[in-house]
């Protein structure tokens, strides 16, 4: 069966999301975007009618953000990457909502709840230490109004089971419940008490997709709005394989200590050749690299200098030792800088949550 599976899946050739399930490769049309890094680097590499709802905001027509997170594991780059965007489009003016999908976490990966709190709260205070508002649109899925959860309800009596096995694969009961949760997140700010009608985005990892076609599906046959959504490339995991949670060396935390991600760093798969000697003959693979990599996603804010780094690595003019040495050194200051605004709103993070999350069992 051709379907990605939200809550496992890597994808990894993006020309099948292409060619099999109808994304669109993002291609750059305004020079604003290419203020982000994310879209000018191409990290940003599909949509869904993105310029539908882009030209909707360019009018001053009613236009939001929405996207979350489930607090199953540390908070990393990867996520950092998804804050990331919600920031700039903070900047333009344009609301937010940013969901932390509890219940998918106890009903899909059957966390137990002080667990779930306590990651909640490390994602939090993270998102707000990079610059998210907290006076955004932000809520647990556990702790919405009524008609967020009549809305769900209503919205599996639009579809038959044999069309969700279509879209996701193999289901547990967990998973179909999760399903529509999420179709509600996406479509609820529709909701005649939230916004009304208008073009919403999504921006999400591909393996999402499946929750962005379910939702668009849903909008026709209720009379919305199709959501719009973008897909930003999966960030490979140290190793160069899956990024994975339950393997801490393929990540980098955002909560662990500078001296932990120094020795991540300093392990992490190269582009480098076999010798010095081959390596200043035949240059290095940054295409290979995750140390550029890192440097294209998070820690290199010039395009010029990020060129001029690939350039320098593929002529052999620069080591590997070398580029390792300056990420961590660039790493170290940004790691120390923001682990102290982690702490700076983990009481603001801890008193949301103590708030609004409250669980029977």
């Amino acid at each position: 069966m051709n379907t990605i599976d939200p809550w496992s899946s890597s994808i990894i050739d993006y020309n099948k999301l292409f060619k099999d399930f109808g994304i669109k490769k993002m291609e750059i049309k305004d020079d604003k975007l290419r203020e982000n890094r994310l879209f000018s680097r191409g990290i940003i590499f599909g949509h869904r009618d993105f310029y539908k709802w882009w030209d909707d905001f360019k009018s001053g027509n009613t236009v939001s953000i929405l996207t979350g997170m489930m607090p199953s594991g540390p908070f990393h780059l990867g996520h950092k990457m998804v804050i990331d965007q919600l920031v700039w489009y903070q900047k333009l003016g344009i609301p937010i909502t940013f969901a932390i999908a509890d219940i998918e976490a106890r009903t899909v990966r059957k966390m137990g709840p002080e667990r779930v709190k306590e990651i909640t709260v490390s994602y939090l205070s993270n998102a707000f230490a990079l610059g998210l508002d907290p006076g955004q649109d932000i809520y647990l899925q556990s702790n919405r109004s009524n008609s967020y959860y009549k809305f769900a309800d209503l919205l599996s009596s639009k579809m038959t089971f044999s069309e969700i096995e279509a879209i996701y694969g193999e289901l547990s009961p967990g998973k179909v419940i999760s399903a529509f949760v999420q179709a509600s997140d996406i479509l609820h700010k529709q909701l005649p008490e939230y916004m009304g009608k208008h073009r919403v985005l999504v921006p999400v990892g591909p393996d999402q997709d499946p929750h962005i076609r379910l939702a668009r599906d849903l909008a026709d046959r209720i009379g919305f709005v199709k959501p719009s959504s973008t897909y930003h490339i999966f960030a490979r995991g140290l190793d160069g394989e899956k990024m994975s949670s339950s393997k801490p060396n393929s990540y980098i935390s955002l909560d662990e200590p500078v001296d932990v991600m120094k020795k991540k760093v300093s392990n992490a798969l190269t582009g480098g050749r076999n010798t010095l000697e081959e390596q200043k003959e035949l240059g290095g693979q940054p295409e290979k690299c995750i140390i550029f990599e890192l440097y294209k996603y998070h820690f290199e804010e010039s395009d010029e200098k990020l060129e001029e780094r690939k350039r320098m690595c593929k002529a052999g003019e620069i080591m590997c030792g070398e580029c390792k040495k300056e990420l961590i050194k660039r790493m170290s200051s940004w790691l120390r800088t923001h682990q102290s605004n982690v702490k700076k709103f983990k009481g603001k993070a801890e008193k949301f949550v103590d708030d609004n999350m409250e669980y029977p069992f």
